[in-house]
């Protein structure tokens, strides 16, 4: 397995500060903190996707408030996550990180075979990710301790729908510490 992890979405604009760990997106930052060191100290690619839109973008249309306006902090990492300067920061103008971006040819050119996706919202951008990875042909893991939605439920609900999906094993659900062990196994096989 040659993975990459992208993190979806856990950007300033999307957190208030500071942060009291009680928001379920908020639950997440020490794991999604913990994986992308460990990840990084195995030479795993951190991506972060992080929305950027235009003030009068089309999403807006709906019942979805204006955030993450290009050009604003709120459109960058979320610092608590403490990116590094290695790290690739993909701006994204809907749900996807693979639509209408270049991380197809981004993970190809890493000569990445998995992708490893975390963030929020599960039942949203973590998801549509995801399922382009599939789409796109890379195995792909949903990271459940590095994802969360604004509620509990919705987070295990979707994730329980596709725990052992007809996709398995080239689309899983596990944990952070399930994907970190199983590359450390490889890598001493």
């Amino acid at each position: 397995m040659k993975p990459a992890i992208v993190i979806i979405d856990m950007l300033e604009g999307n957190y208030s500060k500071p942060l009291q760990g009680i928001k379920e997106e908020e639950k997440i930052v020490p794991v999604v903190r913990d994986l992308l060191k460990k990840a990084r100290g195995l030479d795993i690619p951190v991506i972060f996707a992080c929305d950027s839109f235009l003030e009068k973008d089309f999403i807006f249309g709906g019942r979805m408030k204006p955030h993450a306006i290009r050009g604003t902090e709120g459109t960058k990492p979320l610092s608590e996550l403490e990116p590094e300067a290695s790290d690739i920061v993909l701006d994204k103008r809907r749900f996807s990180a693979f639509f209408k971006t270049d991380l197809d040819q981004t993970l190809r050119t890493l000569g990445v075979d998995t992708v490893a996706v975390g963030g929020i919202n599960t039942h949203f951008c973590v998801l549509a990710t995801a399922f382009d990875a599939v789409c796109n042909d890379f195995e792909t893991i949903i990271l459940e301790d590095a994802s969360a939605a604004f509620k509990r439920e919705i987070h295990d609900s979707f994730l329980d729908a596709y725990r052992n999906s007809a996709l398995y094993p080239i689309f899983r659900v596990m944990t952070s510490g399930g994907f970190i062990e199983e590359l450390q196994r490889e890598v001493h096989e």
